[in-house]
């Protein structure tokens, strides 16, 4: 079974990370997840745009070097609604983090409940939000 890994880094440190996975090398300081892909990734990003009110950005992972064309880069408007996903406030009862979670985990094929899923979002919500434009830093996806 693959799975998908996500994680923060510079565009060289992501290429480096990308060969080390395509070599076999295990669970980094990113967040590993078994039985995705990075399809399922970009559902979530349009989950959380939605959930923000940031429908209609472009939440489609790119190909960020030929080097690995299992490594693809998040773009900054999904970075920012999965960031804003930790803080955002909505006008009913509901968590918005835990609503998308749950619509997330409803999706076709996905390999886990809404649990799960809520940990995951948190997961990833929280790498997003350490993102640093200024240090040149981005939110990258590599799935095997």
């Amino acid at each position: 079974m693959g799975f998908t890994e996500v994680f923060v880094a510079t565009h060289n440190d992501a290429l480096k990370r990308a060969g080390a996975l395509e070599g076999g090398a295990a669970a980094g300081d990113g967040i590993r997840i078994a039985g995705i892909t990075d399809f399922e990734i970009e559902q979530l990003g349009d989950l959380a745009g939605a959930a923000v009110h940031a429908a209609g950005a472009d939440y489609e992972l790119a190909m960020v070097d030929v080097a690995s064309d299992s490594l693809l880069g998040v773009p900054a408007a999904m970075v920012r609604a999965l960031a804003e996903l930790l803080t955002y406030e909505s006008e009913g009862e509901g968590n918005v983090l835990d609503e998308v979670a749950e619509r997330w985990a409803a999706e076709d094929d996905m390999p886990f409940g809404a649990g799960e899923a809520k940990t995951y979002v948190q997961q990833l919500a929280g790498l997003a939000a350490t993102v640093d434009e200024g240090s040149r830093t981005g939110l990258y996806v590599w799935s095997s």
